[in-house]
């Protein structure tokens, strides 16, 4: 579903759905302007979720946090996969999530939807989620093998035999909704950071030069 995502002066773009909850703040990163992220993970495009709780900054190995603390800001990075940010609206608990095409194949968001469940009691309907910048299908191409792995989450596409293009971001929703998330409560900004040159920073486009976006959220009280 469509939501207002509106680009502010600071160069971070936020989601309309989310800025109702006065409690929380978050943001999706560009090249003039990054949101604060007081934790961050080594990311190791795996479903690998961790608990921010007691974490410093760059110590622990994953591609997904959350938390309920109030005051401390989570984040990722990156540049062509997809970043997904997750508030649960009863519990005040939040995600963040790095998906790229070997975390989405994993199911690494979905991963982080039951550590929200398990650790903080989320209901998945109570969730909402924003998915920021990425690669799209328009710019992503992928061999046989990898496309393979995505043939469970489009089974339009029946036998996969070729290479293909493969819409992350619709895999990442269509895995959000299946487990649990509302289809009006998950929104996506369907901005290609690969198309953006201006705006982002693409791995795919620039391999040898990209720089990295970040995407956080917090929980202000």
């Amino acid at each position: 579903m469509n939501s207002p995502f509106s680009l502010g002066a600071d160069g971070i773009y936020r989601c309309g759905a989310l800025e109702q909850f006065i409690w929380q703040k978050h943001g999706f990163g560009t090249r003039w302007g990054s949101p604060e992220a007081d934790i961050t993970l080594r990311q190791i495009h795996s479903n690998h979720v961790l608990n921010a709780h007691s974490l410093k900054d760059h110590e622990g190995e994953g591609d997904a946090l959350i938390t309920n603390e109030a005051g401390r800001s989570i984040g990722i990075r990156t540049a062509d996969c997809v970043p997904i940010l997750l508030l649960d609206s009863c519990h005040r608990a939040v995600g963040a999530v790095h998906a790229g095409w070997r975390g989405t194949a994993a199911g690494i968001v979905r991963c982080a939807i039951e550590k929200m469940a398990s650790d903080f009691g989320s209901v998945p309907a109570d969730i909402y989620a924003a998915i920021g910048p990425c690669i799209r299908d328009c710019c992503y191409e992928v061999g046989v093998e990898v496309a393979q792995q995505f043939a469970l989450h489009f089974p339009e596409w029946g036998q996969v035999t070729n290479s293909r293009t493969v819409d992350l971001a619709e895999a990442n929703r269509r895995q959000m909704e299946q487990a649990g998330l509302k289809c009006d409560r998950i929104f996506d900004c369907q901005l290609c950071t690969a198309c953006e040159g201006k705006q982002f920073f693409s791995y795919r486009r620039e391999p040898e030069n990209s720089g990295r976006m970040i995407a956080a959220i917090g929980r202000l009280v």
